[in-house]
């Protein structure tokens, strides 16, 4: 404007239009003066305005119709030259905007008139463009008016006129539209409501209208009209018109000024009415006709369809659907419906064309198939128009490959390689694909089952450039190239698939957005009511998604299946790799959109096709097939024809790129893998790596179909799960071309890239994949039951992939992932479980070291979860797996040790969990690891953990597999137990805080806190536990496990033990030591007691540990010792414990049943226990002693383990002398006594126990046979030697009864024989007599109890006779051996000359007891000169019983086994009685001694004429030695006995006399034989025995009648022994003639002679009146025997005989009166 309204520009037009003025006036001067005149006044007037007005253009403007008419008039002349000037002037003022309404109307009519005479054609039509573009003067009649004028001139003979005035009119007619846009822009401001039209009564009902408006409906109006053949309304003067143009006109409005139809209801109107109902009448050839169907049926012929209407109604179409859908819902129903219709087959070529290219225009335009889909699909009576554009799409695709064009047949070409389908891997392949070994290019095409279609380059993607429907010149139909519609159609679809997705996914996205900042929103606390409203269009914002979102899924669920079904053909037919490569992404952009809306079957069929196209053709898949099954039971109709999903035709034309082995059970052959299945597997991959999220449950399509194809190619797992080519050997029928060669590396890499982006996957979809994989894995495991294939690996190793880079939030997976990797682990196919475990491990590693946040440290949960399968693997019993998890253990050990924290219980649980039958190697491994532990971890572990490495050390311990690794692990308890007590304070604190947790935490739930040992304090059930696994360790099977078991608990209790609870020792005694104690006993007694060869391998098993039981038996000593010692060391801790004497008698019972077992080492151990415990003395002085018992810190404990630590080297075995051992027993220093009562109750139990063992060992066996058992002697001399020491304790209360008892035990001991092939090692040779240890132990015990009974109470004294019996016993033993039993025993004594082999077959041997009894004699002899006066000795008959013994040895003199023993009982006799005779003078009177003399008696008999014989070989002085003993026992009776006669029974001196008068005469037999004669005599005896007898007949000395009665008896016995020596004498001596008599019995008689000389003279020296009368006759009587003997010829006799007549001399005197009285006579001979 502002640059012709310039003052420049007004001055020039004002000179410009003087110019034309003056310029017309020249031109008609001549001929047209007026329009020279009218000129010429027009330059005045132009003048004169611009003169007057300072607004020149507005002043012209008004006066323009006076302006304009010279040249209105020069037109009128019709001269061209003039008419051409005019024109110019008026167009410049036109452009100058000074015309006015008239000016405008008049112009016009003057227009008509020239266009009505044909002048200036050309000029009247830019006239006119001028006038109605410059300004808006020009409206209604005279509006229409120029149109019409525009209009006629289009259809002159002129081709150039026709062609501008067509260009004119489509400018007019955009003029008149958009003279309305800017009316309405004008008065957009104050627009009011438009009136409702009233009804449809008056369709030119436009009085509403403004001006331009009005104009533009009448306008369009009328071009309906014309376009139906119909008269124009207000285009008044129109001739004529062609409907091509009024469409191309209708087009172009409709396109070009929508709003004006869409704001204005009477346009809207119109369309509805007017336009609508044209199309649908235009389109009706179209409709009807059917190529190839004959005319005869229809009565009126069928109008062909004309191309030019056709084409540009489906242009009006489009635009009426792009434009104006809103207003015409129902129309472009029918619209769709008809151009959906011209798909059909039987539709002519170019239709078909035509309509593709409309569908396409509509494809491109997503917004406007959504409102399809809101408006018709989605409505519940409508036709389902979306979903039907796209199945006729796939018809009509599917279409062109089953019917040939009959039009345009191009030659398929001819299949040169149909017989080659069976050479695969031939060098001919099909005619698509020469290219590929050529180099000639090959066109891009479809070829399905024969049918070849050329792929032609139609349209840039995303526009829809048409062909056909541009062809606004043709009249023709044009010949459609071979391909075309499958361009398009497959463009159409490509384009559909963008657009949706694009649209759905852009506003997915925004919802999206919205939705996070509604969260946010909704999360915050609403402040003011603008939130509020925020908040409010939140709301509807979700409501208005919600809507979307049905539409966006009922448009997806619409398309799919069509779009599935074209695609997957195109798929399957497409040769060109590009053509692939778009298909495949259009499957992958569905796959992903269905997977974003969450439409799981469509996305899932969408996979599917992508997945089959990996594969092989009719590759035997389930997953896959069951989906397809699933599809391929729809079918779709489309326009009622039924479609079939084409099954993908296996004859597709492809290079050949691979061939392997088909995963499957078995095998069958080879399959071949295409670059085709290659290029899919790509987009398979694609679609994981970028839609993974959306992906779900169809990832187990996804991740089969790889696994098929990883497996086909032969790709292997390598570390970390990434997948590498494998190596050749692995899969003989693989075989790979190079082009997939370099493909390979890269598909590994995308496949592990497609796992490494699983981090980006939100948490749901990732257990989509994890539960994929897993199934995937489950498959894989059922294929490799049952055979040793290789398994497939894949989805173990993407689980491995999947899980190492899912670390920082491994929570969420690890349970489902690890789950199904232990099952892999359980598998039997070893290459399946290795994977599963290397899997496994490597996951557990890599979740230990990974830094996640917060840190492992500080989330224990996480910790725990991540260790956890790391224990289940321990389930499982394949030792392969075993071995990786220590391995794994191992190296989390190394790496991670210092800080597993809470994961200690669960990693000491793996090594824990190592049973004894899983092999060397497992159990090696574990042991490593825990030897790691120990050594480097105990202190960084949480204390709580300790009981477990105990636990898991004592459990190796149990293994039986190695022995080497059961002693290292009793080793480590060592260590622990050392780090305990280094580390107490610490462990204790923090067990103690522990334990307060754990005992609030019970006391919440209302439950008893539950752990071993309690309710003792935790450390001290730290120190139990080790304690009760080292018992357990006691009682292995295996000796030497239990050997080193036993010293380490003893050890460790020894030196560690007063760190516990005084408490604490109750558990220890009752709960550990007392437990093993009985497992131990229990073990022993049952131990087999076959005979061990060897210990395993080569190793010779000494004899004393060949059987099992001899190898508990060391276990029993151990462990007995053991607990004892610590009886003894800690018994100041124990005794104040409330059960100490219940604890007692369980100890004392246990030593009872191990001296009792028939073991020698155990039982004589147990005696050794026995006596440990009873040598103990407190170890604290009673001044020292601690009130309290001690607390843990006390020093003293310490001392004593020193001290006794030394005494337990000490030998039982004494080789003391008695008396030092009694010095011992009753030293100086008397015990201390803890406490009187209870220390005397447990002395007396352990008497009792001590009696038991004794009586039970000593007792002899009712039945003998080889397996009896006799106890040895080592063990019987410490079960006496136990006694002195007891009795100590018990003395004060010990009675006779258990005097009796232990006299029967010490009897017992003493019997027992020795074994055979001990006995040259414990007997002294026969020569030497020594005791032996047993029996001189014996003794000591009778001795400690005498002396103890000699310082004892008179009620303790009443036990000497009980003594004596018990020694007596004993002395009886040097002639009488005890018997044991029925036991068949060779006297040693009987061996003369220790002959040992004389009883080696006996199997047992009773022991030289002469020393012992003989012993037992001198004990018994120094008693009693002690005792003898004693009362109770005197009233029990000892002395009697004394010599009764004695007799025994006496009476056998010679014959006794050893020949000193009768010569110490004769001097012990001797003793005896010179202490005793006093004695039982003094008790004459009470009759207590009555019995003994007889017994004396006997016993003198006895012994002086002794019925054995001496030994042959004594000699000459040992017999003069012996006969002395026996002088010495007359001189005993001479002057102990014979002296008190008076005191003594009559009876016993009468057996004295008789037997010194048996022994004064040659006591010997007549019945010697020859041989013996000379066998000495005992004359020194004989003549002892006379003189007493003599001594006593004469005695002066006759105090009383009874001592004359002893001297008369003895006279009366000697004179009778005398007769009848001689009387037998001469009998002989007659009788043998001149033959000597024996020379003992000439000595015999010899002494006879001798004894009655020597009586004569004792007679004469005695007192008359002492002598008998009786006395003198019977010497008087023996005168004539004695002159008999005169005759004898021994002339030793005859000088005897003389000495012994000599003497009678004296008798001779004359005989005296006969009235002497006896009396007298007496007297008189006594004065002789």
């Amino acid at each position: 404007m502002s640059g012709t309204s310039s003052p420049e520009a007004v001055k020039k037009l004002l000179e410009n239009m003087q110019g034309d003025l003056r310029g017309l006036s020249l031109e008609c001067r001549k001929k047209f003066p007026p329009v020279k005149e009218a000129a010429e006044s027009g330059i005045i007037k132009v003048k004169t305005i611009a003169a007057r007005n300072t607004d020149i253009l507005a002043a012209l403007k008004e006066n323009s119709s006076e302006v304009v008419q010279p040249f209105l008039m020069g037109c009128g002349t019709k001269e061209p030259k003039i008419t051409q000037l005019c024109l110019a002037a008026i167009q410049r003022l036109m452009s100058h905007e000074v015309v006015s309404e008239a000016a405008a109307g008049n112009i016009i009519n003057m227009l008509w008139q020239l266009m009505e005479n044909s002048l200036e054609e050309l000029k009247l039509l830019q006239t006119v463009l001028v006038l109605l573009t410059t300004n808006t003067v020009v409206h209604d009649e005279a509006l229409s008016k120029a149109i019409v004028l525009c209009f006629r001139l289009h259809f002159t003979k002129d081709n150039i006129t026709n062609n501008t005035a067509a260009a004119t009119v489509r400018q007019v007619v955009t003029v008149v539209f958009e003279r309305v846009v800017a009316e309405d822009e004008r008065y957009k401001d104050t627009v009011d409501q438009p009136v409702a039209v009233q009804g449809n009564s008056n369709r030119r009902s436009v009085s509403t209208l403004k001006p331009c408006a009005k104009d533009a409906y009448m306008l369009f109006q009328d071009l309906c009209q014309l376009v139906n053949a119909d008269a124009p309304y207000w285009l008044v003067g129109m001739t004529e018109m062609t409907r091509t143009f009024g469409l191309e006109l209708l087009e172009s409005v409709l396109n070009d000024f929508p709003q004006v139809f869409l704001q204005h209801q009477e346009f809207s109107f119109l369309l509805k009415e007017r336009v609508c109902p044209l199309v649908i009448k235009l389109f009706s050839p179209n409709i009807k006709f059917r190529q190839g169907s004959s005319m005869s049926s229809s009565p009126a012929p069928v109008e062909k369809p004309y191309f030019p209407i056709c084409m540009r109604l489906l242009r009006v179409v489009s635009v009426l659907i792009k434009q104006f859908y809103s207003l015409l819902v129902t129309e472009c129903e029918i619209f769709l419906s008809l151009l959906v219709k011209f798909l059909d087959a039987d539709k002519p070529q170019w239709l078909r064309a035509v309509a593709v290219e409309s569908i396409h225009r509509l494809c491109v335009q997503p917004q406007l198939l959504r409102s399809f889909c809101q408006s018709y699909d989605m409505k519940q009576h409508s036709t389902k128009v979306f979903r039907d554009i796209v199945n006729a799409l796939g018809s009509f695709i599917q279409s062109l490959f089953l019917v040939p064009n009959t039009g345009n047949t191009s030659v398929t070409p001819s299949q040169t390689g149909s017989n080659a389908s069976g050479n695969t891997g031939s060098a001919q392949t099909n005619p698509g694909v020469l290219g590929m070994g050529g180099g000639a290019s090959v066109l891009p095409a479809f070829e399905y089952r024969g049918t070849w279609i050329p792929i032609l380059n139609v349209t840039v993607q995303g526009s829809a450039k048409a062909t056909y429907l541009e062809m606004l010149d043709k009249v023709e139909p044009p010949t459609i190239p071979e391909g075309y519609a499958m361009s398009v159609a497959f463009h159409c679809l490509l384009d559909l698939v963008r657009g949706i997705t694009t649209m759905i996914e852009g506003e997915l996205g925004e919802a999206e957005t919205v939705g996070q900042t509604t969260t946010e929103t909704a999360s915050l606390p609403a402040q003011s009511s603008s939130e509020q409203q925020d908040l409010q269009s939140v709301s509807d914002q979700s409501e208005k998604e919600l809507v979307s979102r049905a539409v966006w899924e009922e448009m997806v669920n619409a398309c799919w299946c069509g779009l599935l079904a074209a695609l997957s053909l195109l798929l399957d037919a497409s040769t060109d790799e590009a053509a692939t490569e778009n298909i495949l992404k259009a499957e992958l952009t569905m796959a992903a959109l269905c997977g974003k809306l969450g439409l799981v079957t469509s996305r899932d069929a969408f996979i599917t096709a992508i997945c089959k196209g990996s594969l092989p053709p009719h590759y035997a898949l389930t997953v896959l097939n069951s989906t397809t099954a699933a599809l391929s039971s729809k079918s779709y109709s489309i326009q009622g024809q039924n479609v079939q999903m084409i099954s993908p035709s296996s004859e597709s034309h492809q290079q050949v790129v691979a061939v392997g082995q088909p995963l499957a059970l078995q095998p069958q052959g080879t399959v071949m893998l295409t670059s085709k299945n290659i290029q899919c597997m790509r987009t398979l991959l694609n679609l994981a790596h970028c839609h993974g999220a959306v992906l779900g449950t169809s990832w187990q399509l996804v991740l089969a179909t790889l696994q098929h194809l990883v497996w086909i190619l032969g790709l292997k797992p390598g570390v970390g799960g990434a997948l590498k080519p494998g190596r050749a050997v692995e899969g003989p029928s693989t075989v790979l071309t190079t082009a997939v060669m370099t493909d390979l590396p890269v598909i590994s890499s995308i496949l592990s890239r497609l796992f490494e982006s699983s981090q980006y996957l939100d948490d749901v979809s990732l257990h989509h994949l994890i539960n994929a994989l897993c199934s995937l894995s489950l498959e894989a495991m059922d294929m490799a039951y049952g055979n040793n294939k290789e398994p497939s690996l894949f989805a173990v190793a993407k689980l491995l992939e999947t899980g190492l880079v899912n670390m920082h939030r491994i929570e969420i997976l690890w349970r489902p992932l690890t789950g199904h990797l232990l099952e892999v682990c359980q598998h039997p196919n070893s290459r399946m479980r290795e994977w599963g475990a290397e899997a496994l491990t490597s996951l557990i590693k890599a979740g230990l070291t990974f830094s996640h946040d917060p840190p492992l440290s500080q989330n224990q949960r996480l910790h725990l979860l991540l260790l956890n399968p790391l224990k289940e693997l321990s389930n499982i019993s394949h030792p392969d797996i075993r071995i990786k998890q220590l391995e794994c253990v191992l190296q989390i050990l190394q790496s991670q040790g210092d800080s597993l924290g809470p994961g200690w219980p669960l990693v000491l649980g793996v090594m824990g969990a190592i049973r004894s039958d899983q092999g060397e190697s497992l159990i090696r491994t574990a042991f490593q690891c825990l030897q790691l532990v120990v050594t480097d971890f105990l202190p960084t572990m949480p204390c709580t953990c300790l009981q477990i490495v105990v636990e898991v050390a004592g459990s190796f311990g149990l293994h039986n597999q190695e022995l080497n690794i059961s002693l290292t692990s009793i080793g480590l308890l060592w260590n622990i137990s050392d780090y305990f007590f280094q580390r107490g304070e610490i462990i204790e604190k923090e067990l103690n805080k522990e334990e307060a947790v754990l005992q609030k935490q019970a006391e919440e739930k209302g439950v008893m806190l539950n752990r071993p040992f309690h309710p003792a304090p935790p450390f001290d059930c730290l120190w139990l536990c080790l304690y009760a696994k080292l018992g357990e360790l006691c009682v292995d099977p295996r000796p030497a496990v239990r050997k080193s078991a036993g010293q380490t608990l003893f050890s460790t209790i020894g030196a560690h033990g007063t760190l516990l609870q005084h408490s604490t020792w109750h558990t220890v005694i009752w709960k550990v030591l007392f437990h093993l104690l009985d497992r131990v006993r229990e073990s022993s007694t049952t131990a087999d007691k076959e005979k061990i060869e060897s210990g395993g391998g080569n190793i010779l098993i000494h004899h004393s540990r060949d059987t099992a039981e001899k190898q508990w038996a060391e276990t029993w000593v151990l462990t007995l010792a053991g607990v004892a010692r610590i009886f003894n060391t800690r018994r100041y801790l124990l005794q104040p414990l409330g059960d100490f004497s219940q604890a007692w008698d369980v100890l004392l019972d246990h030593i009872q049943s191990a001296a009792l077992s028939k073991n020698n080492e155990v039982s004589l151990a147990a005696l050794k226990s026995f006596q440990e415990i009873l040598q103990i003395v407190s170890p604290v002085r009673d001044s020292e002693k601690p009130d309290t018992p001690p607390a843990i810190n006390v020093s003293v404990p310490v001392v004593v383990g020193t001290t006794t630590a030394t005494s337990l080297g000490r030998s039982f075995m004494r080789t003391d002398s008695i008396g030092e051992r009694l010095g011992r027993y009753n030293g100086s220093e008397p015990p201390v006594v803890t406490d009187e009562i209870e220390d005397l109750n447990l002395w007396w139990a352990a008497w009792n126990s001590w009696y038991r063992i004794g009586s039970e060992s000593t007792r002899p066996p009712v039945t003998c046979d080889k397996l009896t058992f006799i106890p040895s002697q080592p063990f019987l001399t410490a079960l006496i030697q136990i006694f002195p020491a007891l009795y100590q304790h018990i003395k004060t209360g010990f009675s006779m009864d258990d005097l009796q008892k232990l006299g029967v035990i010490l009897h017992g001991a003493v019997s027992v024989p020795i074994s055979s092939d001990a006995s040259p090692f414990i007997l002294p040779s026969y020569t030497e007599a020594v005791l032996t240890s047993l029996q001189e132990a014996v003794l000591t015990a009778l001795d400690v109890l005498q002396k103890a009974i000699c310082v004892g109470s008179e009620s303790m004294q009443i036990m000497y006779p009980a003594i004596f019996d018990q020694l007596l016993a004993f002395v009886e033993f040097s002639c009488k051996p005890p018997q044991y039993g029925q036991l068949e025993t060779k006297h040693i004594a009987n061996a003369k000359y220790n002959q040992i082999q004389l009883f080696a077959p006996a199997e047992w041997v009773a022991l030289n007891y002469v020393p012992f009894a003989e012993r037992s004699l001198e004990v018994v002899v120094d008693l009693y000169q002690k005792t003898a006066c004693h009362k109770a000795v005197v009233t029990e008959k000892v002395l009697q019983n004394i010599i009764k013994t004695l007799r025994i040895p006496l009476s056998l003199k010679y014959s006794c086994p050893s020949e000193s023993t009768w010569k110490l009982a004769v001097s012990s006799l001797l003793k005896v009685l010179s202490i005793g005779l006093p004695v039982a003078r003094q008790h004459a009177s009470s009759g207590k001694f009555d019995s003994m003399w007889p017994e004396l008696a006997n016993t003198f008999e006895d012994f002086l004429f002794t019925k054995s014989t001496p030994p042959d070989n004594l000699s000459i002085q040992e017999f003069q030695k012996n006969e002395s003993i026996d002088v010495e026992v007359v001189q005993l009776i001479s002057t102990e006995i014979l002296p008190y006669a008076n005191f003594i029974p009559k009876e016993f001196v009468g057996q004295i006399m008789t037997m010194l008068n048996k022994g004064s005469i040659h006591s010997q037999s007549s019945s010697f034989t020859e041989a013996e004669i000379d066998i000495r005599m005992r004359e020194e005896f004989s003549k002892v025995c006379f003189e007493t007898l003599l001594q006593f007949s004469f005695s002066n000395k006759v105090t009383t009648p009874q001592e004359g009665y002893i001297s008369r008896m003895a006279l009366s016995v000697l004179l009778k022994r005398s007769q009848d020596v001689l009387h037998r004498y001469i009998e002989d001596e007659r009788l043998s003639g001149k033959c000597p008599l024996p020379r003992q019995q000439v000595t015999e008689i010899i002494f006879v002679l001798k004894a009655v000389s020597t009586l004569i003279d004792s007679l004469k020296k005695t007192q008359p009146e002492n002598v008998d009368a009786n006395t003198w006759a019977q010497v008087i009587a023996l005168y004539p025997t004695l002159v008999e003997c005169i005759t004898c010829s021994s002339s030793e006799v005859c000088s005897a005989l003389k000495e012994a007549l000599v003497p009678f001399k004296d008798f001779m005197h004359p005989p005296a009166s006969k009235f002497f009285s006896g009396q007298q006579g007496y007297c008189c001979f006594s004065n002789l």
